[in-house]
């Protein structure tokens, strides 16, 4: 398993190294920064569990208000066709198809605490359709690929920790064509190894409706250059808030309990969490192992090596790495490397708007794989890793490219 060499890889590399520096560098802080860093991770990783906790009460308990109301049947419908293309094994009218509609609508508003309850409800429910519990489905790696390669439309979290710069929604733009292009590149790769047409008409007309409206959006920022922030948090609730009234007086024009059907769906929440917890830990504790060891650090000095010794005279890409390299591992710890290529080079500086790019337009492959698949017991990934870091490295190339072309 992909996760299981990740993880114990983290941990020989970092500790060998560890010994190494104390032993043979005389560096006795770095031991000392390595246990610190695995306490602090233990207790970062499960006060985010206990804070996920409330957020997918919340919005499993919004889900099933809109399960009892109709809503996400009226959901299911209308992306039915493009999805019996993309899904040929779920049923008709399953109730996963509009868990993942609300997943993947979550996360191209940049909201991640809705995006990942809403898509855990989507693995417990395609994995009842697994006829192999512990092997991942082809629906459940079409899903969990489409999931990471990380589509966003309004990326609200990067706006708001460039809320210092002169123009926060700069890197609007960027993020929106590196994102898209991360997500073709997913798409691609999972339909050519489940040879899925992807020259179907039902799929490019679903693919080229979304084009238009991404465009239409585009051309309002460029032309209105100082709405872009109002038009993204403004879109942004709107869309989301609307889902949300929209479920509430759909139940109550079938005169559905709201309040009740809330508490229904909410405690479903704390039984998901509590599965979660060790598959957040483990991971966390090997990334901050890492890290701390000097590990990380090491690897972007021999990128730049490797760079100047091909003779590239262009190296500012290779300060945001640390935010392409945590980004597969770990949410936190790619906003953390954000920060601190922010503190480092400042804010509009061309290493900062690139790592930017690099934080809106990739999107966090191993921890969704480990807390997605771990929640429901699957063992055996298949090709899922290789395809969403796939879509990832895409990603992070056009978000290099993209950025030097618009500020470089």
């Amino acid at each position: 398993m992909v996760l299981n060499r990740i993880f114990f890889g983290m941990f020989v590399i970092a500790i060998s190294l560890g010994f190494f520096k104390t032993i043979v560098m005389g560096d006795y802080g770095v031991m000392k920064d390595m246990i610190d860093s695995l306490s602090s991770s233990a207790k970062v990783g499960f006060e985010l569990s206990l804070y996920l906790t409330g957020a997918m009460c919340l919005w499993l308990g919004i889900m099933r208000i809109g399960e009892n109301g109709g809503a996400i049947s009226k959901l299911t419908k209308a992306v039915a066709p493009l999805f019996s293309k993309l899904f040929p094994e779920i049923p008709k009218n399953h109730p996963a198809i509009g868990s993942m509609m609300m997943n993947f609508s979550a996360n191209m508003l940049g909201l991640d605490n809705a995006a990942t309850p809403l898509g855990l409800k989507a693995m417990k429910e395609l994995q009842e359709l697994n006829p192999e519990k512990d092997r991942a489905s082809n629906s459940q790696i079409m899903f969990l690929v489409l999931n990471t390669s990380g589509l966003t439309i309004i990326p609200i979290s990067i706006f708001a920790l460039r809320s210092g710069a002169d123009s926060p929604t700069e890197i609007f733009l960027p993020i929106l064509i590196s994102t898209f292009i991360a997500s073709l590149a997913g798409l691609i790769f999972v339909a050519i190894r489940q040879r899925i047409n992807l020259l179907n008409g039902t799929i490019i007309s679903y693919i080229g409706i979304l084009s238009l409206l991404i465009g239409l959006m585009l051309y309002y920022v460029i032309k209105n250059p100082s709405q872009g922030e109002a038009v993204s948090v403004v879109v942004g609730g709107g869309i989301m808030f609307g889902i949300i009234l929209s479920f509430i007086l759909m139940a109550i024009r079938k005169k559905v309990n709201v309040y009740e059907s809330f508490i229904e769906g909410a405690k479903g929440g704390f039984n998901v969490a509590i599965g979660i917890i060790p598959y957040l830990i483990a991971m966390l504790c090997a990334i901050a192992l890492f890290r701390a060891s000097g590990a990380l650090e090491g690897i972007l000095e021999g990128v730049r090596w490797l760079v100047l010794a091909a003779g590239l005279t262009v190296t500012e890409w290779v300060d945001a790495l640390p935010v392409a390299f945590m980004k597969p591992l770990s949410g936190s710890g790619a906003r953390g490397a954000y920060v601190e290529v922010m503190t480092n080079f400042g804010i509009g500086s061309l290493q900062e708007r690139i790592a930017a790019t690099m934080q809106g337009s990739t999107e966090t492959t191993f921890y969704v794989l480990a807390v997605y698949f771990g929640s429901v017991g699957i063992k055996k990934t298949r090709y899922a890793a290789t395809a969403g870091l796939f879509a990832d490295f895409v990603g992070i190339v056009a978000a290099i490219v993209v950025s030097y072309i618009f500020f470089g």
